[in-house]
């Protein structure tokens, strides 16, 4: 790995002692619905998604070191040391928990940056998790929850790795039980201001059966349900994105949508051998980042899953 960013800064005044390495993995994520139902007075947006956590993963690891935080990436784009969610993570962690301790953190990305695809919220999440663990569990989860809540809407989404619905901003969650879909990702190369799309999105042109969205989860009706709102934006600035959904459909997805703000689109199909010929033949004619993997469903271990993701 090449040490694309690093950070230090010293937190600790006394010194521990060097601990174990602790790795976790911290998946990404799409959102098979999303659905927004208005503005809130606080300038959020009130939504229901439902996400679904992937096999596609970036790998943090945590070590506890004599004084002192240091953050490693290979991905040098990514913002340093308060900007990094990362390093706002462990932070935050450490005073809400009230501990004094030297920290190692680096971080191999594999997920697209700026790709609705999660990434960043991800590894938030695994921070928390991992330092929580690190330090025998000083803080239950609903005290994870709010720490997370306060580093982002999706921060929280993450702590479980399992299918959820979000409302609210994203933060108010219950679990969903969904079939254990492959994905087809495709990313085009470039990245989409979230905020640019919030900003764009045209409110009154939504539907207003919207408040009743995504109640129920209906594979019968799988197509039409899953849907996104926030496509009406970044794809009338981005058309390519409608004809990758089309390509996906000709290929045999059950349903195709975009992730998140974008610009990753994904389909669904039942098998992974499906999903792979799909790619296989998406690929000669798709010029960006190309993937396969495997939709959580919330009962795996990281040893069910980790190897079950293909860059094509």
């Amino acid at each position: 790995m090449t040490s694309g960013c690093v950070t230090s800064k010293r937190l600790a005044e006394g010194r521990s002692d060097t601990g174990p390495i602790i790795r976790r993995l911290c998946p990404a994520k799409v959102n098979l619905r999303l659905k927004v139902l208005g503005r809130r007075p606080d300038g959020y947006h009130e939504l229901v998604t439902v996400m679904q956590p992937l096999s596609l993963a970036d790998e943090l690891t945590l070590s506890l070191v004599p004084e002192g935080l240091s953050l490693a990436c290979d991905a040098p784009e990514l913002p340093q040391e308060e900007e990094n969610l990362v390093w706002r993570a462990a932070v935050a962690f450490l005073e809400a928990a009230g501990l004094k301790l030297g920290l190692r953190l680096t971080l191999a990305k594999r997920i697209p940056l700026a790709a609705g695809l999660g990434g960043g919220s991800s590894d938030a999440a695994g921070t928390l998790l991992a330092l929580n663990a690190a330090a025998g569990h000083p803080l239950s989860h609903a005290e994870l929850h709010r720490l997370a809540s306060r580093l982002g809407a999706d921060v929280p989404f993450f702590l479980q790795l399992r299918p959820q619905m979000a409302r609210g901003i994203g933060t108010d969650l219950e679990p969903v039980d969904l079939p254990p879909f492959w994905y087809v990702l495709l990313n085009p190369g470039f990245s989409i201001s979230t905020r640019w799309v919030y900003e764009n999105l045209d409110l009154t042109a939504l539907n207003k059966v919207n408040r009743e969205a995504g109640d129920a989860w209906k594979v019968e009706e799988l197509r039409s349900w899953v849907a996104n709102d926030l496509e009406t934006v970044t794809c009338r600035r981005y058309p390519e994105l409608k004809d990758y959904m089309q390509a996906l459909a000709r290929q045999g997805a059950l349903a195709q949508a975009m992730s998140g703000s974008g610009p990753t689109i994904f389909g669904l199909f039942p098998e992974a051998e499906a999903a792979l010929q799909a790619a296989r033949a998406l690929r000669s004619g798709f010029p960006g980042w190309l993937a396969v993997a495997r939709g959580l469903t919330g009962g795996e271990t990281p040893g069910d899953w980790e190897n079950q993701v293909w860059i094509i």
